[in-house]
């Protein structure tokens, strides 16, 4: 059995984390401005306040939890609150996460740990709280944002890549059981989105959108019942798949090559 079931503003909330800009931040705005209430957590609680009065007038609303998601029992904690006080979660958009660029002969220990902690500890903490609910309704839509940079090794990326497909495969197994309980499950794989993360990468970044344009490829996904995967942009996301199926030799040529790390 394929779990089908597309969320509306009329089975519950949305719960948005690392809502605080980027995708998030304007995801947050888009369901807003269509009648959602939108649950929004970031640790930032300032930035979370600023986006609550940016939806002002809306037709939905935007609701602040602010919280960090490497911590277990607060995701737990706020997962409750948010399903008590806006009649439960109907949809989770597990957006949080880090990218710190690695140079692979000077890694930096903390940097790596945080990665894991946040992108993929930390979508496993509000992951979980949120199964058990929906399960309590019987229905539910989850969306993880992972990356293309999950498909295959990039450079810079060992840390933020390694979460990222690890979070495309736990997306993959978990559907086998979530379709089960009527939990839709997808993974959310963008491109280059110009985000305060991306602004320092040291290599070109081909195709790159604004958080306003993600934000609408998203929303497109999540509405397609029949799609798991919801990636962008189409061309890089074909170019990327294909390199998936190279040989060794001549996709790590053909990256260096295009990315100019043969020549630094």
């Amino acid at each position: 059995m394929t779990c089908k079931f597309v969320a509306s503003h009329d089975d519950g909330c949305a719960w948005i984390t690392g809502a605080s800009s980027g995708i998030g931040r304007m995801l947050a705005l888009s369901l807003a401005n269509d009648g959602w209430q939108v649950a929004v957590t970031a640790r930032s609680s300032d930035k979370l306040e600023a986006l609550k009065s940016e939806a002002e007038g809306l037709a939905g609303g935007i609701h602040v939890y602010p919280g960090d998601v490497s911590d277990t029992a607060a995701m737990k904690s706020i997962c409750n609150q948010i399903a008590g006080d806006l009649s439960g979660v109907a949809l989770l958009v597990a957006n949080a996460g880090v990218y710190y660029p690695q140079d692979g002969l000077n890694g930096n220990a903390d940097e790596w740990r945080n990665t894991v902690e946040v992108n993929l500890t930390g979508t496993i903490n509000v992951l979980l709280p949120v199964i058990d609910a929906m399960k309590a309704v019987g229905k539910g839509q989850i969306a993880i944002v992972s990356s293309v940079a999950g498909y295959r090794g990039l450079p810079t990326s060992a840390a933020y890549g390694a979460t990222k497909a690890g979070l495309i495969n736990m997306a993959e197994a978990l559907k086998f059981d979530l379709d089960k309980a009527n939990i839709r499950i997808q993974v959310i794989n963008p491109g280059f989105v110009d985000t305060p993360a991306t602004a320092d990468n040291p290599f070109p970044m081909p195709y790159l959108i604004s958080p306003e344009t993600a934000a609408s490829e998203i929303r497109k996904g999540l509405a397609d019942a029949k799609a798991f995967e919801i990636a962008f942009p189409k061309t890089f996301v074909r170019q990327l798949k294909l390199l998936r199926i190279l040989p060794y030799w001549l996709y790590f040529k053909l990256v260096g090559r295009s990315t100019g790390w043969d020549k630094s």
